[in-house]
């Protein structure tokens, strides 16, 4: 008979997620997770299969959380779309402004590591920034549909560009643009919205 776990699975999958964004996936072995877990290796695969399995299931909730967040903020009345968008363009800005140790963003790190040779963090990374583009569109419409953003703007090719200015300040951040230069991005970013006449 199998004995039940005794070991807290979600500390055990935060826990093994800060490794493996600490040090990336090529730079995180089985043994630094048990390590970082306090498990044994054997207890490890026992629970989570092998180390690609593991990572896959971090990624996938670590994905869906973030994309979570970005509909949950961007999704409400018509009336409120426009600083919606500008709350979510400097809040990610100044997150990326916090990050002291530079780490980035699991998504952005991971997919930058692996997309060459692993198809299933191509696929999850495209699939959530999917998500995330179609929720700065839907918000994008919303604002449209008030009149505060022009009604002829494609709303597809302006989350689109929001996304890649969100995805180049991680980057920019990650190179240690100070707080000033990352905060006058977001506001440039803003200032280039089509709003109406």
């Amino acid at each position: 008979m199998a004995r039940p776990r005794t070991f807290d699975e979600g500390a055990v999958l935060d826990a093994a997620r800060e490794r493996f964004w600490t040090s990336g996936y090529a730079g995180t072995s089985m043994d630094a997770v048990a390590a970082a877990t306090g498990l044994g290796k054997g207890s490890l695969y026992g629970a989570f299969g092998g180390k690609h399995e593991l990572f896959l299931r971090i990624f996938d909730a670590y994905c869906t959380d973030v994309a979570d967040r970005v509909i949950d903020a961007l999704t409400g009345p018509d009336d409120g779309a426009y600083d919606r968008l500008c709350v979510h363009i400097r809040a990610a800005a100044a997150g990326i402004a916090a990050d002291r140790s530079h780490r980035g963003c699991l998504l952005a790190k991971s997919a930058a590591e692996l997309s060459e040779h692993d198809p299933d963090v191509t696929l999850r990374a495209r699939q959530t920034l999917e998500r995330i583009t179609s929720a700065l569109a839907d918000d994008i419409r919303a604002a449209q549909r008030h009149g505060d953003l022009d009604s002829s703007a494609d709303a597809e090719q302006l989350a689109l560009l929001v996304l890649a200015v969100l995805r180049g300040t991680e980057a920019l951040g990650k190179a240690g643009m100070d707080d000033d230069q990352l905060a006058s991005v977001a506001e440039t970013a803003i200032a280039l919205l089509p709003r109406t006449e």
